[in-house]
Protein backbone atom coordinates (compact mmCIF):
# COMPACT_ATOMS: atom_id res chain seq x y z
CA UNK A 1 0.00 0.00 0.00
CA UNK A 2 1.19 3.32 -1.14
CA UNK A 3 2.20 5.66 1.86
CA UNK A 4 1.61 9.42 1.56
CA UNK A 5 3.26 12.37 2.62
CA UNK A 6 1.17 14.93 3.92
CA UNK A 7 1.77 18.55 3.05
CA UNK A 8 -1.12 20.50 3.42
CA UNK A 9 -4.81 20.16 4.77
CA UNK A 10 -8.10 21.50 5.85
CA UNK A 11 -7.11 23.29 9.34
CA UNK A 12 -8.75 22.49 12.84
CA UNK A 13 -9.92 26.14 14.23
CA UNK A 14 -10.82 24.96 17.32
CA UNK A 15 -10.22 21.84 18.94
CA UNK A 16 -12.73 19.30 21.15
CA UNK A 17 -12.03 19.35 24.85
CA UNK A 18 -11.44 16.20 26.63
CA UNK A 19 -14.63 15.45 28.93
CA UNK A 20 -13.92 12.64 30.55
CA UNK A 21 -10.69 9.77 31.31
CA UNK A 22 -11.07 6.12 31.56
CA UNK A 23 -8.93 4.23 32.95
CA UNK A 24 -10.57 0.52 31.96
CA UNK A 25 -11.12 -2.69 33.77
CA UNK A 26 -8.17 -5.35 34.23
CA UNK A 27 -10.60 -8.71 33.28
CA UNK A 28 -10.29 -12.11 30.97
CA UNK A 29 -12.42 -13.18 28.38
CA UNK A 30 -12.30 -16.26 25.47
CA UNK A 31 -10.28 -18.77 27.77
CA UNK A 32 -8.46 -16.65 30.21
CA UNK A 33 -6.57 -14.30 27.83
CA UNK A 34 -5.89 -11.01 30.38
CA UNK A 35 -6.67 -8.00 28.72
CA UNK A 36 -8.37 -3.95 29.75
CA UNK A 37 -11.84 -3.56 28.99
CA UNK A 38 -11.89 0.32 28.08
CA UNK A 39 -14.97 0.17 26.59
CA UNK A 40 -17.98 -1.63 27.98
CA UNK A 41 -21.52 -1.44 28.34
CA UNK A 42 -21.75 1.83 30.55
CA UNK A 43 -20.38 3.99 27.95
CA UNK A 44 -22.40 2.53 24.82
CA UNK A 45 -24.74 5.05 24.76
CA UNK A 46 -21.79 7.71 25.44
CA UNK A 47 -19.66 6.41 22.70
CA UNK A 48 -22.48 5.16 19.79
CA UNK A 49 -22.27 3.76 17.80
CA UNK A 50 -19.27 1.61 19.48
CA UNK A 51 -20.03 -1.27 21.99
CA UNK A 52 -16.82 -2.45 23.16
CA UNK A 53 -13.04 -1.72 23.14
CA UNK A 54 -10.31 -4.28 24.84
CA UNK A 55 -6.93 -3.63 24.75
CA UNK A 56 -4.56 -6.87 25.05
CA UNK A 57 -0.83 -7.01 25.68
CA UNK A 58 1.41 -9.53 27.39
CA UNK A 59 5.14 -11.08 26.73
CA UNK A 60 3.78 -13.82 29.21
CA UNK A 61 2.38 -16.44 27.12
CA UNK A 62 0.07 -17.65 29.86
CA UNK A 63 -1.96 -14.54 29.72
CA UNK A 64 -2.82 -15.10 25.85
CA UNK A 65 -2.05 -19.01 24.89
CA UNK A 66 -5.14 -19.91 25.14
CA UNK A 67 -6.72 -17.47 23.23
CA UNK A 68 -10.49 -17.63 22.42
CA UNK A 69 -12.08 -20.86 21.24
CA UNK A 70 -15.63 -21.43 18.95
CA UNK A 71 -17.54 -18.30 20.31
CA UNK A 72 -21.03 -17.03 18.14
CA UNK A 73 -21.52 -13.42 17.40
CA UNK A 74 -24.83 -11.70 16.09
CA UNK A 75 -25.77 -8.27 15.22
CA UNK A 76 -22.27 -6.11 14.87
CA UNK A 77 -18.82 -5.38 13.49
CA UNK A 78 -15.42 -6.65 15.12
CA UNK A 79 -12.43 -4.69 14.09
CA UNK A 80 -9.01 -6.41 15.57
CA UNK A 81 -5.76 -4.58 15.10
CA UNK A 82 -2.86 -6.92 16.08
CA UNK A 83 0.50 -4.60 17.03
CA UNK A 84 2.39 -7.46 17.64
CA UNK A 85 1.77 -11.10 17.67
CA UNK A 86 0.48 -13.83 15.62
CA UNK A 87 -3.43 -14.73 15.73
CA UNK A 88 -5.33 -17.49 13.63
CA UNK A 89 -9.07 -16.82 12.80
CA UNK A 90 -11.36 -19.65 11.58
CA UNK A 91 -15.22 -19.73 11.60
CA UNK A 92 -18.15 -21.95 11.11
CA UNK A 93 -17.86 -21.67 7.64
CA UNK A 94 -14.48 -23.45 7.44
CA UNK A 95 -12.55 -20.22 6.76
CA UNK A 96 -9.36 -18.70 7.87
CA UNK A 97 -6.69 -16.16 8.28
CA UNK A 98 -3.23 -15.34 10.10
CA UNK A 99 -3.48 -11.88 11.83
CA UNK A 100 0.52 -10.98 12.08
CA UNK A 101 1.49 -7.61 13.57
CA UNK A 102 0.16 -4.37 12.58
CA UNK A 103 -2.22 -6.59 10.33
CA UNK A 104 -6.59 -5.76 11.42
CA UNK A 105 -9.22 -8.28 10.92
CA UNK A 106 -12.89 -6.95 10.10
CA UNK A 107 -15.65 -9.42 10.55
CA UNK A 108 -18.75 -8.59 10.12
CA UNK A 109 -21.33 -10.51 12.26
CA UNK A 110 -24.90 -9.61 11.02
CA UNK A 111 -26.63 -12.36 11.05
CA UNK A 112 -24.54 -14.64 13.04
CA UNK A 113 -20.92 -16.78 12.64
CA UNK A 114 -18.80 -18.79 15.30
CA UNK A 115 -15.12 -18.37 15.47
CA UNK A 116 -12.26 -18.85 17.38
CA UNK A 117 -9.07 -16.41 17.26
CA UNK A 118 -6.09 -18.70 18.77
CA UNK A 119 -2.13 -17.58 19.28
CA UNK A 120 0.13 -18.61 17.17
CA UNK A 121 2.91 -18.84 19.35
CA UNK A 122 4.24 -19.71 22.40
CA UNK A 123 6.30 -16.77 23.26
CA UNK A 124 7.11 -12.90 22.70
CA UNK A 125 4.73 -10.56 23.02
CA UNK A 126 0.85 -10.07 21.90
CA UNK A 127 -0.77 -6.77 21.69
CA UNK A 128 -4.22 -5.55 20.11
CA UNK A 129 -7.14 -4.29 20.05
CA UNK A 130 -10.75 -5.53 19.63
CA UNK A 131 -13.21 -2.73 18.72
CA UNK A 132 -17.02 -3.51 17.98
CA UNK A 133 -18.72 -1.63 15.99
CA UNK A 134 -22.72 -1.74 15.84
CA UNK A 135 -24.85 -2.22 12.97
CA UNK A 136 -27.88 -0.46 12.43
CA UNK A 137 -31.47 -2.40 12.87
CA UNK A 138 -31.63 -2.38 9.24
CA UNK A 139 -28.36 -4.35 8.61
CA UNK A 140 -28.58 -6.38 11.93
CA UNK A 141 -29.09 -9.93 9.85
CA UNK A 142 -26.94 -8.75 6.98
CA UNK A 143 -25.17 -11.61 5.26
CA UNK A 144 -22.05 -12.50 7.72
CA UNK A 145 -18.49 -11.24 6.34
CA UNK A 146 -14.70 -10.45 6.64
CA UNK A 147 -11.67 -9.82 5.36
CA UNK A 148 -7.75 -9.63 6.33
CA UNK A 149 -5.62 -6.98 5.99
CA UNK A 150 -1.64 -6.76 6.37
CA UNK A 151 -0.38 -4.32 7.82
CA UNK A 152 1.30 -3.03 4.10
CA UNK A 153 -2.34 -3.50 2.83
CA UNK A 154 -3.12 -0.86 5.39
CA UNK A 155 -2.73 2.97 3.81
CA UNK A 156 -1.10 5.01 6.12
CA UNK A 157 0.48 8.95 5.62
CA UNK A 158 3.21 11.00 7.46
CA UNK A 159 3.02 14.89 8.30
CA UNK A 160 5.55 17.46 7.83
CA UNK A 161 6.57 17.16 11.53
CA UNK A 162 7.27 12.99 11.16
CA UNK A 163 3.85 12.45 12.80
CA UNK A 164 2.91 8.54 11.16
CA UNK A 165 -0.97 7.68 10.74
CA UNK A 166 -2.71 3.96 9.50
CA UNK A 167 -5.99 4.77 8.64
CA UNK A 168 -7.35 2.06 9.30
CA UNK A 169 -11.33 3.31 8.54
CA UNK A 170 -12.89 6.12 7.38
CA UNK A 171 -10.71 8.97 5.83
CA UNK A 172 -7.91 11.49 7.10
CA UNK A 173 -6.07 14.22 5.43
CA UNK A 174 -7.33 12.75 2.41
CA UNK A 175 -6.49 9.07 2.36
CA UNK A 176 -9.33 6.91 2.45
CA UNK A 177 -8.72 3.88 5.10
CA UNK A 178 -9.08 0.61 4.45
CA UNK A 179 -12.96 0.48 5.18
CA UNK A 180 -15.55 2.71 4.60
CA UNK A 181 -18.80 2.73 6.17
CA UNK A 182 -21.79 4.92 5.12
CA UNK A 183 -24.14 4.76 7.97
CA UNK A 184 -21.85 4.65 11.12
CA UNK A 185 -18.84 6.45 9.05
CA UNK A 186 -16.48 4.97 11.64
CA UNK A 187 -13.03 6.80 11.80
CA UNK A 188 -10.04 4.48 13.05
CA UNK A 189 -6.37 6.25 13.04
CA UNK A 190 -3.65 4.57 14.51
CA UNK A 191 -1.25 7.75 15.27
CA UNK A 192 2.44 7.31 16.14
CA UNK A 193 3.33 11.28 17.15
CA UNK A 194 7.14 12.14 18.31
CA UNK A 195 7.39 14.43 20.73
CA UNK A 196 6.85 18.16 20.29
CA UNK A 197 4.47 17.70 17.38
CA UNK A 198 1.07 17.86 17.46
CA UNK A 199 -1.78 16.04 15.02
CA UNK A 200 -5.00 17.51 14.02
CA UNK A 201 -8.22 15.84 12.85
CA UNK A 202 -11.84 17.24 11.02
CA UNK A 203 -14.30 15.67 13.26
CA UNK A 204 -18.67 15.90 12.21
CA UNK A 205 -19.77 18.04 14.98
CA UNK A 206 -22.40 15.18 15.57
CA UNK A 207 -19.77 12.11 15.81
CA UNK A 208 -18.73 10.71 19.09
CA UNK A 209 -15.15 10.18 19.65
CA UNK A 210 -12.63 9.19 21.87
CA UNK A 211 -8.60 8.63 21.89
CA UNK A 212 -6.99 5.80 23.89
CA UNK A 213 -3.29 6.44 24.36
CA UNK A 214 -1.57 3.24 24.44
CA UNK A 215 2.12 4.94 24.81
CA UNK A 216 3.18 8.04 26.01
CA UNK A 217 0.90 11.07 26.67
CA UNK A 218 -0.76 13.71 24.80
CA UNK A 219 -2.38 17.05 25.56
CA UNK A 220 -5.71 18.39 24.50
CA UNK A 221 -5.96 21.51 25.56
CA UNK A 222 -4.03 21.63 29.26
CA UNK A 223 -5.71 18.19 29.76
CA UNK A 224 -3.68 15.28 29.67
CA UNK A 225 -4.09 11.47 28.69
CA UNK A 226 -2.02 9.24 30.05
CA UNK A 227 -0.66 6.05 28.40
CA UNK A 228 -3.83 2.94 29.34
CA UNK A 229 -6.27 5.85 29.72
CA UNK A 230 -9.54 6.59 27.21
CA UNK A 231 -10.27 10.03 26.85
CA UNK A 232 -13.87 10.73 25.54
CA UNK A 233 -14.19 13.98 23.50
CA UNK A 234 -16.52 16.34 24.82
CA UNK A 235 -18.90 17.73 21.76
CA UNK A 236 -17.64 21.30 22.50
CA UNK A 237 -20.16 24.15 20.89
CA UNK A 238 -18.08 25.52 17.52
CA UNK A 239 -15.38 22.95 17.48
CA UNK A 240 -14.82 21.52 14.15
CA UNK A 241 -12.05 18.65 15.05
CA UNK A 242 -9.50 17.74 17.53
CA UNK A 243 -5.68 19.02 18.32
CA UNK A 244 -3.51 16.27 19.60
CA UNK A 245 -0.27 17.63 20.96
CA UNK A 246 2.90 15.33 22.06
CA UNK A 247 5.21 16.95 24.47
CA UNK A 248 6.98 13.34 24.56
CA UNK A 249 6.69 10.46 21.93
CA UNK A 250 3.46 8.72 21.71
CA UNK A 251 1.03 6.53 20.27
CA UNK A 252 -2.49 6.76 20.42
CA UNK A 253 -5.55 5.13 18.49
CA UNK A 254 -7.92 8.40 17.64
CA UNK A 255 -11.79 6.57 16.40
CA UNK A 256 -14.52 8.37 16.23
CA UNK A 257 -18.51 7.12 14.45
CA UNK A 258 -21.95 8.55 13.75
CA UNK A 259 -24.29 7.70 16.07
CA UNK A 260 -27.14 5.47 15.44
CA UNK A 261 -29.71 6.27 18.57
CA UNK A 262 -31.33 3.31 17.65
CA UNK A 263 -31.62 0.96 21.31
CA UNK A 264 -29.37 -1.22 22.37
CA UNK A 265 -29.97 -4.62 23.58
CA UNK A 266 -26.42 -7.07 24.61
CA UNK A 267 -26.64 -10.34 25.67
CA UNK A 268 -23.18 -11.78 26.09
CA UNK A 269 -21.64 -11.81 21.87
CA UNK A 270 -25.43 -10.99 20.65
CA UNK A 271 -25.70 -7.03 20.15
CA UNK A 272 -29.74 -6.53 19.06
CA UNK A 273 -32.69 -3.94 19.28
CA UNK A 274 -34.73 -6.06 21.32
CA UNK A 275 -34.94 -8.84 24.14
CA UNK A 276 -37.39 -10.69 21.56
CA UNK A 277 -34.28 -10.48 18.97
CA UNK A 278 -32.27 -11.70 21.86
CA UNK A 279 -34.13 -14.55 22.27
CA UNK A 280 -34.10 -15.31 18.65
CA UNK A 281 -30.07 -15.29 18.61
CA UNK A 282 -29.76 -17.62 20.95
CA UNK A 283 -32.92 -20.10 19.49
CA UNK A 284 -30.90 -19.64 15.84
CA UNK A 285 -27.43 -20.70 17.34
CA UNK A 286 -28.59 -23.89 19.42
CA UNK A 287 -30.36 -24.93 16.49
CA UNK A 288 -27.14 -24.46 14.37
CA UNK A 289 -28.48 -21.69 11.78
CA UNK A 290 -24.89 -19.79 12.32
CA UNK A 291 -23.31 -21.87 9.79
CA UNK A 292 -23.95 -20.09 6.20
CA UNK A 293 -21.57 -19.19 3.89
CA UNK A 294 -19.03 -15.91 4.92
CA UNK A 295 -19.14 -13.21 2.08
CA UNK A 296 -15.07 -11.98 1.36
CA UNK A 297 -15.59 -9.09 -0.42
CA UNK A 298 -15.98 -5.88 0.55
CA UNK A 299 -19.88 -5.19 1.41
Amino acid sequence: MTSFVIREHAPVTQSRKLEQLIRGQETSDGAGVRLTRLLSQSLQRRLDPYLMMDAFGSDKADDYIAGFPDHPHRGFETITYMVAGRMLHRDSTGHEGLLENGGVQWMVAGSGVIHSEIPQQEEGMMKGFQLWLNLPAADKMTQPWYRDFSADQLPRFSTPDATQAVVIAGRSHGVAGAVERPVTEPLYLDLHIPAGARFTQLLPAPHNAFVHVYEGSLKIGESTIEAGQLGILQQTEGADGVILQADVSAKALLISGRPLKERIVQYGPFVMNSEEEIQQAFADYRSGRFNGAINHQTP
